[in-house]
């Protein structure tokens, strides 16, 4: 935080002085630019024009024929279903994002804090009970094969500022690897020696995974004494007063069943896809956990980072595995019982966001496929639950489960990837401007008034969701259809703090493992950008409208993703800040403002590790 001044400044600075080196004396190589783009556009048109020719001549005059008549019978009517198909959930996607935004502005202009919603009062230890006031806490740690990262969560859990009598810190670890549980219950009888009151629980399976693992954490005698349950995955490190701010909402409101805790990152600014999850993630917190907790008291717990009261947990029939997101599961039928959720705002935990695209991908589709599969699982219970008002049963089964987990992928990726793009070859075909233009505008304006300090991500923002998308509508129809990988769990990979050595071994950006080629690539992102290069250098050539522009910067987006290796936060990261001076000689000023700005935060905060990045970055500008 220290550094946002200084590296504001010289973001600055850096773009004034490269828009006036462009004005005052760079007048030939911007003619240069111009004149190389319009030659490239040129050849693009030339040899899509030969290519339609020469494929016209190739084809027999009955396949013409047949493809004509198809075209009119099927194709066509199929895209015009289609395009009706996403304008209504673009629609109800619309809806859905200015009510939450709406609540959350709200609540944040008007001051409508937790303290003023629910009681809170400090606890304090008299003199005559001692410690007893303070209730039993129970804090759960899941962790598989968590080397890089144990020690942090360890640490910073039994550093909380809470009686030491009053506390049970419960590491439950499904590791595998012999060598990490060794390490692990080390660390455990390192902070017992200190005196904490800390357990090391194994279990000879992994059955249910990690609420498996949290369920047979409950049965453990000791826990009978505990009136709270906090969980912190292992990458997660809580600030010392986490306890005392959290608890006492749950101690002074009987009706509160959860309190929720907002994620703060460590790594945000790692690379470009760490910086457009946390713009993804402060959106879902913001706006979605904002408005769900101010309105309904409702909210998917996030599964991490949050204070449960036990009795709420056995309520509502304890941990169940039958879906991967079994945080949100839980919160359900926590919901369905009659209990309160409230997200506090200002209470953060510190977590890693994943820098590998692979395990990003992963975590998506756990998510994605987990939430697709409770809304099929749970739909049916949801709405013959008694004793549940109709507004509350429409929220849980409209609002929450079915726009936000299955409507908004499935929009997102159908719209924008395919309907859009496959339209330039349909020209009977005409989508509405206000769903091509303003619906998304207005989404993305009501994301970036919450995340202001990240408008210049924005752009790449709305390019990589779209690639997302892709995965997150794969996942969503496993999840509905329950096919085979609906249950896959796959631990999200964690760095902990040897990101930067992983990354920049003596300032070397790419890393000296090279894995095999058919595993460089991701070969659905190849097959898409292929695709949408198709169709908007067709759109350029044939087309009356400027879908090419979007279509092409999209293409580009999926090719990038693509080109991803076994470290893809050095392939992101370089591209950006190695490349980005080439689309200068395109006007391109959003990918100048981005280059700028992370490569002033990295040579502040690493000069010594970044001298080589530094000098490739500005060698690329001559």
């Amino acid at each position: 935080m220290e550094a946002r001044p200084l590296r504001a400044a010289f973001l600055i600075l850096l773009v004034f002085a490269a828009a006036a080196a462009a004005d005052a004396g760079d007048g030939r190589r911007e003619s240069r630019a111009a004149n190389g783009a319009l030659f490239l556009a040129g050849s693009i048109s030339r040899g899509v024009e030969a290519m339609v020719v020469s494929t016209e001549r190739m084809l027999p005059h009955w396949y013409r024929v047949a493809w004509a008549t198809f075209r009119k019978a099927a194709v066509v009517p199929a895209m015009k279903v289609a395009v009706s198909l996403c304008l209504v959930l673009s629609v109800m996607l619309l809806a859905e994002v200015v009510f939450m935004s709406f609540v959350s502005l709200a609540v944040k202009l008007l001051r409508w804090t937790p303290e003023k919603r629910y009681k809170w009062e400090t606890i304090t230890a008299d003199l005559e009970t001692g410690s007893s006031d303070y209730p039993m806490v129970l804090v759960q740690i899941p962790m598989y094969n968590e080397k890089e990262v144990y020690k942090l969560s360890i640490g910073a859990t039994c550093g909380l500022s809470w009686p030491s009598d009053r506390i049970i810190i419960q590491v439950l670890d499904d590791s595998t690897d012999p060598e990490i549980k060794d390490l692990v219950e080390l660390e455990c009888k390192i902070w017992a020696s200190k005196g904490m009151n800390i357990t090391y629980e194994v279990r000879d399976n992994r059955k249910g995974y990690k609420a498996g693992a949290l369920k047979e954490g409950m049965e453990h005698s000791y826990v009978e004494q505990c009136d709270y349950v906090v969980i912190f995955d292992a990458d997660f490190q809580p600030e010392s007063d986490f306890l005392m701010r959290a608890i006492p909402f749950l101690v002074h409101n009987p009706k509160l069943a959860l309190v929720q805790a907002r994620w703060e990152f460590v790594n945000p600014y790692e690379c470009l896809m760490t910086r457009i999850q946390r713009m993804t993630l402060d959106y879902h917190f913001k706006v979605e956990q904002e408005a769900g907790s101010s309105t309904y008291a409702f909210f998917g717990f996030n599964g991490t980072g949050g204070v449960w009261r036990i009795s709420a947990i056995k309520d509502a029939g304890g941990w169940n595995d039958r879906t991967t997101v079994e945080d949100m599961d839980l919160a359900v039928r926590a919901s369905l019982q009659g209990w309160k959720f409230l997200y506090v705002g200002d209470l953060k935990v510190k977590s890693e966001l994943p820098c590998s695209f692979t395990a990003y991908r992963h975590q998506q589709h756990r998510w994605t496929c987990g939430a697709a599969n409770l809304l099929r699982k749970s739909a049916f219970e949801i709405w013959m639950t008694k004793g549940v008002s109709l507004w509350k049963k429409l929220y849980l089964l409209y609002s929450f489960l079915f726009v936000r987990k299955v409507v908004a992928h499935i929009v997102t990726f159908t719209l924008y990837c395919a309907v859009i793009p496959a339209s330039v070859f349909i020209p009977e075909i005409s989508i509405p401007a206000w769903a091509v233009v303003y619906i998304p505008t207005t989404i993305t304006f009501l994301n970036a008034i919450r995340n202001f300090s990240s408008i210049h991500v924005i752009p790449f923002w709305i390019l990589f969701e779209n690639v997302m998308a892709m995965h997150r509508v794969k996942a969503t129809i496993v999840g509905l259809c329950e096919g085979d990988s609906a249950n896959e769990w796959v631990v999200t990979e964690k760095l902990g703090g040897t990101i930067r050595e992983k990354l920049l071994p003596d300032a070397t950006l790419i890393e000296k493992a090279s894995p095999k080629w058919s595993h460089r690539f991701y070969f659905a992102e190849l097959g898409f950008a292929i695709f949408l290069f198709i169709c908007a250098s067709y759109n350029l050539t044939y087309g009356e409208d400027s879908y090419f522009i979007y279509i092409y910067l999209q293409s580009i987006a999926f090719f990038i993703v693509m080109l991803e290796l076994s470290s893809p936060v050095s392939s992101f990261h370089f591209l950006c800040i190695n490349c980005t001076f080439r689309f200068y000689d395109l006007g391109n000023l959003l990918c100048i403002f981005y280059g700028l700005e992370t490569l002033s935060h990295n040579t502040i905060q690493h000069p010594k590790s970044n001298f080589i990045l530094t000098k490739k970055f500005f060698l690329n500008i001559q």
